[in-house]
């Protein structure tokens, strides 16, 4: 199946004769209209971690500015879309993230005319946390199709009675190996559908879906519900939150993976073809995707929804990696677009589809490359944008601690060392007399340094480090290198490595996102507040940041062995 190449302009809302914005800005009022006018927009929240899991727009995807040349090519590929930042409205990061975008090519930024304070002023809601289209996606998809789910009591009690059932946790490996639910099996819900007859060959076998909390739980549960699985399906409510809530204990260090697959048998080509006809899956085929990829006029993400380990091995040509859960999970780690094209690609088209149909309930334009990994080598494009971004950074030499200490005391100009890493990090330990700081801060951090000062960068990084010496640069000051944060090499220099538990305060770690983050560490009150937001999300949305879901999809029913 083949189709045509789309083109289409990029629409503008219309500005009342009264509330013209200023050049380079973009009002509140004007910036809900074109979220909402179908056109693409990549809106981007340039504030640290922590100050956007605080509070941010519904849309919004966090771009950091202090890795913004790291990410905003991946997140935001075509140069000619529209992109708006914003900040708190109280700092000057919004405009300086703009013009670093407008360097690097960016033809169309604007920024947010007072940030979020004035989207409050205006009525518009803020929301708390990260990932929250897709975590509010979760919970509509649980209130629109009635997705069954089985609480922490009555799962633990099914278990001791040896009940038919299997748990299957769809998070990454990663994820499910720092806790899971006593006995279950790690498959991510990308790969479900790929790996589940493995799992439970048994129809009368249950099912249970598990998560850390809601959203995943959710969408692996209903995932098997939608596509037929004759199991009955429940998700385990909120997770493995919920089952420590309710008191009982959870694994940790678990090795129970997902088994391996049995691809390209007739029967699941047959299915596929069945499940894409009855809920509307688009197939292209690679020249249209490479014709798509190419074309300027519209943004295409291109996207291998296949294991890490599978990705590694082979992938197409200009294709990120998205595990297919995590996409669904997380679709603002890679789509920071609104209302572009979604190419997904994986082995047989399985895995595609099904991330397919959930993306495309969610509101994107979303298409399954035909042919799999055997068309790859004809796409003939490696996408817009994706350009090595640390190649065009500042070049910083890399210093060691003696180098440093040698240059303290060879009677130049003073040496100032900056510390880079996250807030967090920095207080567990750090060389003594090095300030914290990050780009967004870097003007106070060195304001009182003599005007020849030599300034070592300290990074994890260095790349983090390359994108804050373009912010000196700017302010006159000399980098005289970077510096790696090994604690043992700077003791071996003769450096002290103290620790600050308190340093850098609450209220300067606007990187850590504190909002409860200790929720998986046994604060338990954290875990309440964590569900009670989940849960409230729904809530939240206004009418058009509802309508921009369609969750029932042409093929949803309910299945008689899930009823």
């Amino acid at each position: 199946m083949g189709l045509g190449v789309p083109t289409r302009s990029i629409p503008v809302p219309p500005a009342p004769v009264d509330d013209t914005p200023a050049e380079g800005v973009i009002t509140a009022a004007h910036l809900k209209a074109a979220l909402h006018d179908g056109g693409e927009i990549a809106l981007l929240d340039v504030r640290e971690h922590g100050q956007y899991g605080w509070s941010h727009l519904f849309y919004a995807v966090p771009l950091p500015y202090s890795r913004l040349e790291l990410d905003i090519e991946r997140l935001v590929p075509n140069k000619a879309a529209r992109v708006v930042v914003y900040d708190d409205g109280l700092s000057t990061v919004a405009a300086r993230a703009a013009a670093r975008a407008r360097a690097i090519g960016y033809r169309n930024v604007l920024v947010l005319d007072g940030g979020v304070a004035a989207w409050a002023a205006a009525g518009y809601e803020l929301f708390a946390g990260v990932n929250v289209v897709s975590k509010t996606f979760g919970e509509v998809v649980e209130h629109e199709l009635d997705t069954p789910s089985i609480s922490a009591e009555e799962l633990q009690a099914a278990l001791a009675r040896g009940e038919d059932l299997v748990v299957v946790d769809g998070r990454p490996v990663d994820e499910y190996r720092k806790m899971n639910i006593p006995g279950a099996i790690c498959c991510p819900n990308g790969e479900l559908v790929h790996r589940i007859r493995s799992i439970a060959p048994d129809p009368k076998t249950r099912i249970v879906v598990n998560c850390a909390g809601r959203t995943r739980s959710i969408i692996g549960a209903q995932t098997l519900r939608d596509v037929g699985v004759p199991n009955p399906v429940v998700a385990l409510r909120n997770g493995t939150q919920g089952w420590r809530l309710a008191g009982f204990d959870l694994e940790h260090g678990s090795d129970r993976l997902y088994p391996e697959a049995v691809d390209g048998n007739d029967e699941a080509a047959d299915w596929l073809v069945g499940f894409a006809a009855v809920n509307g899956i688009t197939f292209i085929s690679p020249e249209v995707a490479g014709a798509w990829l190419r074309d300027a006029s519209r943004t295409t993400y291109l996207l291998d929804v296949r294991t890490p380990e599978e990705y590694e091995l082979h992938h197409a040509p200009g294709a990120l990696h998205a595990p297919g859960g995590q996409l669904i999970q997380a679709s603002d780690q890679w789509l920071g677009v609104r209302n572009a094209r979604v190419v997904l690609t994986c082995d047989t088209g399985i895995r595609s589809a099904v991330v397919a149909n959930w993306l495309k309930r969610m509101g994107w334009d979303v298409a399954v490359l035909e042919g799999g990994r055997s068309g790859w080598g004809r796409i003939g494009a490696s996408g817009l944008g994706h350009e090595e971004a640390a190649g065009r950074l500042p070049a910083l030499v890399v210093l060691r601690p003696a180098e440093i200490s040698a240059m303290q005391a060879d009677g130049g100009a003073p040496v100032a060392l900056i510390d880079l890493r996250p807030g967090m990090a920095f207080r567990k330990g750090h060389v003594e007399g090095a300030r914290w700081a990050i780009r967004p801060r870097l003007a106070a951090a060195v304001a009182d340094l003599a005007a020849d000062a030599r300034i070592v960068l300290i990074a994890a990084d260095p790349r983090i480090a390359r994108c804050a010496a373009i912010d000196l640069a700017g302010l006159g000051r000399k980098v005289a290198g970077l510096a790696t944060a090994d604690a043992a090499g700077w003791t071996a220099a003769g450096f002290n490595v103290v620790a600050t538990p308190d340093e850098p305060s609450e209220a300067d770690c606007i990187d850590f996102l504190f909002f409860v983050h200790d929720r998986h560490d046994g604060n338990l009150e954290a875990a309440r507040r964590y569900l009670a937001w989940e849960t409230g999300l729904l809530a939240k949305l206004d009418d058009r940041e509802r309508a921009g879901f369609a969750i029932i999809g042409a093929g949803h029913d309910v299945k008689e062995g899930n009823a």
